[in-house]
């Protein structure tokens, strides 16, 4: 989805979306990669369609910068 660069901090953002059979509906949380360290959001989304996830996080707040940062803060990132 992007990248999050503030000084020397760079983190690469990805959306993963995945099908919940169970539900009929697809899941999406956020991962945020920085050389070897890894941290991952919840499943935050929970929308008919990964297409429909995809819309739901650029219609977000998640889609500004400072959101982002807060969010991998509270991963523990940063």
């Amino acid at each position: 989805m992007g990248e999050l660069e503030k000084g020397s901090s760079r983190w690469v953002v990805l959306l993963e979306t995945a099908l919940d059979p169970e539900l009929g509906a697809t899941r999406g949380r956020l991962h945020f990669v920085s050389g070897n360290i890894h941290q991952l959001s919840a499943w935050i989304f929970l929308e008919p369609t990964q297409k429909d996830v995809e819309a739901r996080f650029s219609a977000s707040g998640f889609r500004s910068g400072q959101e982002l940062w807060n969010l991998l803060k509270s991963l523990g990132g940063e």
